[in-house]
């Protein structure tokens, strides 16, 4: 089988890679193993998206499953209404992939993704649907609900959030990818009192995530400047990540954002445990600056399923990831891109600062460079292959450098990262480092 779970569930491209044979086989094993006989279901705004839910459709009726079909949603939208209504659910979509791919994210019933085990026993039923084949020529009707309405009430969430506060006298730009938020985000922050203008949020089914949103914050950076805005927020194609921009047209990334919400909270005694919980992608500069304010660091592997669940087992609520991935636990089960940039335009406004202050005192960014090494197949025991390169790089930084070398969860990639105090010597390591893994691949 081509296709299999990585850090957030199942991706690949629409039709070719993700067929609509393989997402009905995995709505039969979702629905044999999550269990209940009532399934959420979402998608963002892909061309391919309708098919795929349909096929997702038919392979939960065909294991007994009614469905709730929320139509074009964000994903923490299906997460926080399978956590309210006790439901698992599925979300269809790539998050920030080009709109050829296509992928599904499944949650448990109460909104949270599935741990490790439970992902491997899903595995293992489509494998088995996969082998078997059609076991009929019929098939059940799908009884499918009509559940477009349900994501006011996650929007309602979000207003509640900030326990009666407002944004009253902010004026921000949100880039919407053309994806999920493009409906919803705008709707929330006007309610809040924010003045909005508003970017890329005409969806056709291939423009998602082009030239857009959180991985191409290029031209919210310069409406942010050109309006003389307070802040820029740039979410994801699902909504579940969400970037800031500070008045200057500066990026301000999940790191700084973490950063700013812990000190926050810190700050007003209200950071569970003092502690955040990162994944090791996290700048080191992050970690300094909460070391120096007695806040605890907790580190994961990435993903966000991963921050979660270390959330909840250290009874920690505050986590994330540098691509703009953030959970607040109080309020959500998942990463929420809208409710992260409420928390934070609510820090701009109970603090009277500017974002470009709160962020530059929160952290000093040590460098970081990233490179992705495109693989044609998983390298077997990479760190031990890298093993002399890796221990000349280290000593060569020492204490004030960093480095991650790890296969990407949703792609054919190694991706190695390096930090050091100046860019051009993390440039170098990260290059040199780069071309041994192209010899292993």
């Amino acid at each position: 089988m081509a296709l299999t779970f990585g850090t957030d569930g199942v991706r690949g491209r629409a039709h070719d890679e993700l067929t609509v044979e393989f997402v009905r086989a995995l709505g039969g094993a979702a629905a044999a193993v999550l269990g209940g006989d009532r399934f959420l279901v979402g998608r963002d705004t892909r061309e391919s998206g309708p098919a795929l839910a349909t096929a997702l459709v038919e392979g939960l009726a065909g294991h007994g499953c009614s469905v709730v079909d929320l139509g074009v949603v964000p994903t923490p939208a299906v997460a926080w209404l399978a956590a309210a209504d006790s439901l698992p659910a599925a979300m269809i979509s790539a998050s920030h992939n080009p709109f050829g791919d296509n992928g599904v994210k499944l949650f448990a019933a109460g909104g949270t993704k599935l741990s490790d085990e439970v992902q491997e026993r899903v595995q293992h039923e489509l494998e088995r649907l996969l082998l078997a084949g059609p076991t009929s020529s019929t098939s059940p009707v799908p009884v499918v609900d009509d559940g477009s309405g349900l994501v006011g009430r996650w929007q309602d969430a979000v207003v509640g959030s900030l326990e009666g506060r407002t944004l009253a006298g902010l004026s921000v730009v949100i880039d919407c990818a053309n994806g999920s938020a493009s409906a919803v985000a705008e709707p929330v922050l006007r309610r809040l009192g924010a003045s909005v203008h508003v970017l890329h949020a005409g969806p056709d089914g291939r423009n998602i995530n082009h030239g857009c949103g959180s991985t191409h914050p290029e031209d919210l950076q310069t409406a942010v400047v050109e309006r003389s805005a307070d802040a820029g927020l740039a979410f994801d194609g699902d909504a579940d990540r969400v970037l800031a921009v500070d008045a200057a047209g500066t990026l301000v990334d999940g790191d700084e954002i973490i950063a700013v919400c812990a000190l926050d909270r810190h700050g007003r005694g209200r950071l569970a445990n003092d502690e955040v919980v990162v994944t090791v992608m996290a700048n080191l500069g992050f970690r300094l600056a909460m070391a120096a304010a007695g806040i605890g660091v907790v580190e994961t592997a990435v993903g966000d399923r991963y921050v979660r669940e270390a959330l909840e087992a250290r009874g920690a609520e505050l986590g994330g990831e540098q691509s703009g991935h953030v959970v607040f636990r109080d309020l959500a089960t998942t990463g929420d891109g809208l409710l992260t940039g409420v928390q934070l335009l609510d820090v701009m406004v109970r603090t009277g600062r500017t974002l470009s202050d709160l962020a530059a005192s929160a952290m000093t960014r040590l460098p970081q460079v990233l490179v992705n090494v495109r693989v044609a197949a998983p390298i077997a025991r990479l760190e031990e292959g890298l093993a002399p390169d890796l221990a000349a790089v280290r000593a060569e930084l020492g204490e004030r450098g960093r480095v991650l070398v790890r296969p990407s969860g949703t792609e054919p990639l190694v991706r190695v990262m390096v930090e050091a105090d100046d860019r051009s010597t993390a440039q170098g390591a990260a290059e040199r480092l780069a071309a041994a893994v192209a010899r292993l691949g």
